[in-house]
């Protein structure tokens, strides 16, 4: 009895022994993972690789990125390839698949094999572009970054000697974008018959994706301003207005609008004529503030026009064209600096009473001295005071007791051609006593 249970025991061994041998030699881990581009479109990428009639089951890992949610399964009786399409790989990283043995419902049961680690590095965007109005036609002029370091040199999905090309794109209001000129090598391109407002764009392609930089938005403006009609010479005033932008916008897909942007922080000039037809030049300037208000304080000068002036203005991704107000005629009135009693108006009855005057401009005329006549209940004149260089002062005897209101009627003049408006002083009160 004993003997025939060494013997059974021997011979389970022996049984068990060549199971485990067998199980050994048929390991159903899938083997030799290669990559390739499915067709010259590169709008997939073909993982094949070689096992024993087993379903398998494909991931795409990171390499030092997140791993992408993406699984795809392979039936036992399919071909040992399958296809990820290149919108399932996010842009600008590096990656690997993984191949192991398994389905949806029983999960992964061997091992995963890993195919070489490459890389969705998309094209070196271009950047700082600036537009140059020459004419109907713009300068586009843009920079290039340099190309960052190839950390899976010669992977293999790399597309080795193409040239990176750069497509300048255009887009109009009611119109798609569309490209406005050969793909260049060039950092710089002239766009012809092209005015705000539109929007530009640079196009890169490489194998795995394509990008957009070096946008410009070319924008229109429109601007209006509050110029007062009556100024006193030499006073600041202060004038206010607005500039409108407007800007075109494109979605992928569609026609492009055009639409209101904001236009803060633009230059605005105010520009005067000092005399009768010259030139237009600077008096003063300011800029845009929220919603493209501005506010720009001048000193009046003689009678002249002003326009404000929001000027040609590019910076890098932005260009906004001129636009200026209509021209308005500020009439400008001689200025009464200071006119009054030397030594305050109380006065004693029979004491010299001297009354003094300051103008601006600085003029030599004749100013009428007028008292309030309280019967006839009008002005009535005293005597003209001869004006020299802006000043004139008079004096008289105050004869009579009682409260007398005085003025001085200043003439017009003309300064740099053009007139400047009479005015009156302030009244001015002698008080007479005993």
């Amino acid at each position: 009895m004993v003997r025939w249970r060494a013997v059974l025991a021997t011979a389970l061994a022996v049984v068990l022994g060549a199971a485990t041998l067998t199980a050994c030699s048929s390991d159903p881990t899938p083997s030799d993972v290669k990559l390739a581009w499915a067709d010259e479109t590169r709008q997939a990428v073909r993982v094949t690789w070689k096992d024993s009639g087993t379903p398998n089951r494909l991931t795409i890992e990171g390499v030092l990125s997140t791993n992408p949610s993406f699984v795809k399964y392979v039936g036992a009786d399919d071909p040992d390839s399958a296809d990820i399409p290149s919108s399932a790989f996010p842009p600008d990283g590096t990656y690997k698949i993984a191949v192991g043995v398994g389905t949806s419902t029983g999960g992964l049961t061997s091992r995963l094999v890993r195919s070489e680690v490459f890389d969705t590095n998309g094209p070196v965007r271009p950047s700082a572009a600036t537009a140059t109005p020459v004419g109907k036609d713009v300068l586009m002029r843009w920079t290039v970054p340099v190309v960052p370091q190839d950390f899976t040199p010669n992977d293999p999905l790399d597309v080795t000697g193409k040239i990176q090309y750069y497509v300048p794109v255009v887009g109009l209001p009611g119109e798609p974008l569309r490209a406005a000129g050969p793909a260049t090598t060039s950092k710089r391109q002239v766009i012809k018959n092209l005015t705000p407002p539109y929007l530009f764009q640079l196009r890169a392609e490489n194998e795995w994706t394509s990008t957009i930089g070096g946008q410009i938005s070319a924008r229109t403006t429109s601007t209006t301003a509050a110029i007062p009609g009556l100024a006193q010479f030499s006073v600041p005033v202060r004038i206010r207005g607005r500039t409108i932008l407007q800007e075109v916008v494109c979605a992928p897909e569609g026609s492009c609008v055009q639409q209101r942007a904001t236009s803060a922080g633009l230059p605005v000039v105010l520009l005067t004529q000092v005399t009768p037809g010259a030139r237009w030049t600077p008096a003063a300037r300011g800029t845009t503030t929220s919603g493209g208000h501005f506010e720009v304080t001048v000193v009046t000068g003689g009678t002249r026009p002003y326009k404000a002036v929001s000027p040609l203005y590019s910076r890098v991704g932005v260009l906004s064209s001129e636009s200026s107000s209509k021209p308005q005629l500020t009439k400008s009135v001689v200025r009464v600096q200071s006119a009054g009693f030397v030594g305050g108006g109380m006065k004693k009855r029979n004491e010299n009473a001297t009354l003094v005057l300051l103008v601006k401009p600085a003029m030599t005329a004749n100013a009428m001295l007028q008292v309030w006549n309280r019967q006839a209940k009008a002005w009535s004149n005293v005597k003209a005071v001869p004006i020299r260089r802006g000043q004139a002062s008079i004096t008289f005897k105050a004869a009579q007791l009682g409260v007398f209101v005085y003025r001085f009627v200043l003439p017009s003049a003309v300064l740099l051609g053009r007139p400047l408006y009479p005015t009156n002083s302030h009244n001015l009160i002698l008080s007479v006593r005993p």
